[in-house]
């Protein structure tokens, strides 16, 4: 398997919009590049016998019930809305609103 080289490492900050330090780039790099030693091991592995899953562990319902309970008040919910008008927050538009 191959190695990411610091190029790599910082190409990929980049695409990530990541604005990292020297020393966050080079721990970064030892780090996926250890990752990727690891996944080799794992590749190397004999699982002709193990039956494919799509879950891995058994599924449950984590939810809670749902009860209805008291709620904040209007004016305590927009308290912190940057911008808000007697009733709502306002954002702004993001399919192609005026």
């Amino acid at each position: 398997m191959g190695t990411l080289s610091r190029g790599d490492v910082e190409h990929v900050a980049h695409l990530a919009r990541l604005g990292l330090t020297a020393d966050e780039l080079a721990r970064l790099e030892v780090q996926l590049n250890h990752i990727l030693d690891q996944y080799a091991v794992l590749s190397g592995l004999d699982t002709d016998a193990i039956p494919p899953t799509a879950q891995t562990i058994e599924l449950e319902n984590i939810l809670r019930e749902d009860v209805a309970r008291p709620s904040l008040e209007r004016a305590e919910a927009l308290a912190n809305a940057p911008e808000r008008d007697e009733r709502n927050v306002i954002v702004p538009a993001i399919l192609g609103g005026d």
